[in-house]
């Protein structure tokens, strides 16, 4: 995906360090991604959400809070509502690229800044938690054997994940005072919060006590096995894939028009995973699937093989044009199912055959209702009727060519 390295000024001026993740095709929306406390913009689980919300058409701006990976200032002066701060600050730089965020997801102690800053950021119509504390002052277990320390000399450096910390007093102070019940009985957005049961950081009842206490359009999603960083790749997909669902309804988004002579708009597929065979299909924009392969063949079967997809296509279509002949007809049909499978076949009917193998695809068509003989057999012969069926038999032309610099982000 296009990606846009910038810096803008966060709440006490310092530079911080955004990266905006683009679309490759139509910018629908925009969202503001809040990282996990101590984190930073790179950690796996927002780079895969970025990708998965940047193949939907919206745009997702990463950035370190102050004194966080490449962002300046000293991370001992900050607190909770200097983080809501930075987060109003970045609003605020993609409202000055025309971009205003129409989304706001937050991860960890990110969750309880997005609902602590979404009342300063009127753009935003939607809200997304990714296991967060209700309670903010939960992030301090992290380092309580330190709090002592911090007390007497007003910080103390703390190992976090491997790397030394420091914390300040009015880090402490500021989070221990900090409540969430006034920002969600006003948010005025709709929310999803997304949390997992086994989640041994932020326990399972934050989710519980965040969601009592907003107000509807809310929704709660469950992210089952996951950890909190949700650091597994699947689970980090599935996140994302849920948030791009879900988002689509509450920001409105219209698909874009569709190219001159694809009246369908353009299907894309993206790699998804370098070291598999994952792909991330996104159907003019509106609609997303995962392709995969089985493990067998070196895949993770996350999604339908490539030959699946062909037959769901075939599958789809001759139910469809049942159903359309028997409306059409007044017919008592009250269901359709079809059943498809694939395999290679000796082409030994086919003089012609370049391959002595054809593909072969084996239609079991269900008819359920008060149907007569005739009718039956008459729908089984308009199934052969079905466009992608005449397709397959035709057989099609495919063009391909290699995208301009000028195309390749």
């Amino acid at each position: 995906m296009p990606t846009q390295r910038f810096t803008f000024p966060g709440h006490a001026g310092h530079d911080l360090a955004a990266r905006l993740d683009l679309p490759e095709g139509e910018h629908r929306a925009t969202a503001l991604f809040a990282h996990c406390f101590t984190c930073g913009k790179d950690i796996p689980a927002a780079r895969r959400i970025a990708a998965r919300l940047a193949g939907a058409g919206i745009a997702v701006l990463r950035f370190d809070f102050t004194g966080l990976g490449h962002s300046e200032g000293e991370f001992r002066n900050t607190s909770f509502t200097t983080n809501a701060d930075d987060l109003v600050a970045a609003a605020e730089a993609l409202a000055a690229r025309d971009m205003a965020p129409d989304l706001l997801i937050g991860h960890s102690l990110g969750g309880a800044a997005v609902l602590r800053a979404a009342g300063r950021i009127p753009s935003a119509r939607a809200v997304v938690t990714l296991g967060a504390p209700f309670d903010p002052a939960h992030v301090t277990h992290n380092f309580e054997h330190a709090l002592d320390r911090i007390a007497r000399d007003g910080q103390a450096e703390v190992d976090l994940g491997g790397r030394p910390v420091s914390i300040g007093q009015g880090f402490v102070e500021d989070v221990a005072g900090a409540r969430l019940t006034d920002a969600l009985h006003g948010l005025d957005k709709a929310l999803l919060v997304m949390h997992a049961p086994r989640d041994a950081v932020v326990g399972i009842d934050n989710a519980t006590r965040i969601f009592t206490a907003a107000k509807h359009p809310k929704s709660f999603v469950t992210l089952d096995e996951s950890d909190h960083l949700i650091s597994r790749p699947r689970d980090a997909e599935y996140a994302a894939g849920v948030i791009a669902a879900w988002a689509t309804r509450y920001l409105e988004l219209s698909p874009p028009a569709p190219p001159p002579g694809a009246p369908e708009g353009v299907l894309r597929v993206t790699e998804a995973d370098p070291e598999g065979f994952l792909q991330d299909i996104s159907a003019g924009q509106k609609h997303h699937a995962l392709a995969d392969e089985p493990r067998a063949y070196g895949g993770t079967d996350r999604g339908m093989s490539p030959y699946g997809f062909l037959a769901a296509g075939l599958g789809a279509c001759t139910s469809m044009t049942i159903r359309m002949y028997a409306r059409r007809k007044g017919w008592p049909l009250e269901g359709v199912s079809v059943d498809i499978t694939h395999d290679k076949v000796h082409a030994q009917d086919t003089e012609t055959a370049v391959s002595p193998r054809i593909d072969r695809f084996t239609r079991v068509i269900r008819l359920k209702g008060p149907l007569d003989p005739e009718q039956r057999t008459r729908l089984r012969e308009i199934a052969d009727r079905c466009p992608v069926h005449r397709t397959l038999e035709a057989g099609a032309t495919v063009v391909t060519r290699l995208a301009d610099e000028t195309e390749i982000a």
